[in-house]
């Protein structure tokens, strides 16, 4: 099952609440020539445009900071995932912030508008909110509700500007008008960091959410074995990997929102290596690396790069 891979860098950060995830790619690559690694001369990088120049200007939408930017990030990202899935290669991301990855979703239900997708969502946080439901803004946290095409009015904090609302529409109908995937093909791993307005649209929806404590009470055989039997009756299986699902005690606190009680390193390689085995999984993200946070100079990167090589030793198989 081997699988022709390209690397797409996307160093998109207007997403988040905190500067320098747009580094984290790089702090892969630099965690690699100190391994003298030669990993990224193996496959061919495609480079999306960012535009990380709007965090230059202030912010005109609180409830939804950097959206208008964040409509073009979304139409970049989506065009190059359903570019290179209809080259017949698979799309590896390595993304800044988590922003994005609604952009991913929308390219590959672009590039198979037939097809179900399955989402593993491996993270601290649930990423479902809107600009209706918001706490912060912050649009790293809303990637899953594009991709569902939710605005979560049942649970409605804010009154978004009409600008906004339009901006909001066009991300939940790039690449395809509507919803990319179905709630009950979300499932999510270690996500424990979440607000009111997702703990009622993830219960509303029936979204599977594996905890840590149950990772560690059933095993992560059970758990990886569990969510592909949820996700059998679909016929893509995209794996969306935030380093932030991991404990920052055993790796660093260089990510943009560090949470503790997260999965252990080895834990989190297990899921993404069976994962990948998977004859449906056509995409694979890691995101939220920020060396300008890490307290332990470039660990975080070094951990993401280690899992980002064991990933890849099961694509190539």
């Amino acid at each position: 099952m081997n699988r022709t891979i390209e690397l797409l860098i996307n160093k998109s950060e207007i997403t988040a609440g905190t500067r320098g995830a747009s580094l984290g790619p790089e702090a892969m690559m630099t965690a690699a020539r100190a391994q003298e690694s030669h990993f990224f001369s193996r496959f061919p990088i495609r480079y999306i445009q960012d535009r990380n120049d709007a965090l230059d200007r202030p912010n005109k939408y609180p409830n939804a900071k950097h959206i208008d930017a964040l409509v073009e990030v979304f139409e970049n990202v989506s065009t190059a995932v359903k570019e290179t899935l209809n080259e017949g290669k698979f799309p590896l991301l390595i993304a800044a912030d988590h922003g994005s990855a609604g952009g991913t979703i929308a390219g590959i239900k672009a590039a198979h508008p037939d097809k179900r997708i399955g989402v593993i969502w491996i993270d601290a946080h649930a990423d479902i909110h809107t600009p209706y439901t918001t706490p912060s803004g912050n649009m790293h946290g809303m990637p899953l509700a594009t991709a569902l095409s939710e605005d979560n009015l049942e649970s409605k904090i804010n009154e978004p500007a009409p600008e906004v609302a339009s901006m909001w529409s066009q991300l939940k109908d790039t690449g395809v008008s509507g919803a990319k995937i179905n709630s009950e093909d979300i499932v999510y791993i270690a996500v424990r960091d979440t607000e009111a307005p997702e703990n009622e649209i993830m219960e509303r929806l029936n979204i599977r959410n594996y905890k840590v404590e149950e990772v560690r009470a059933e095993g992560v055989e059970a758990i990886a074995n569990a969510t592909l039997q949820q996700l059998n009756d679909c016929d893509i299986i995209y794996v969306s990997f935030d380093v932030d699902s991991m404990d920052p005690s055993h790796t660093s606190h260089g990510t943009g929102t560090p949470v503790g009680n997260g999965l252990m390193p080895d834990e989190a390689k297990y899921f993404l290596q069976e994962f990948a085995k998977q004859e449906k999984t056509a995409c694979i993200e890691f995101v939220e690396v920020n060396p300008c946070l890490d307290e332990k100079l470039n660990t975080m990167a070094e951990v993401a790069f280690e899992m980002l090589e064991a990933t890849v030793a099961e694509l190539d198989k």
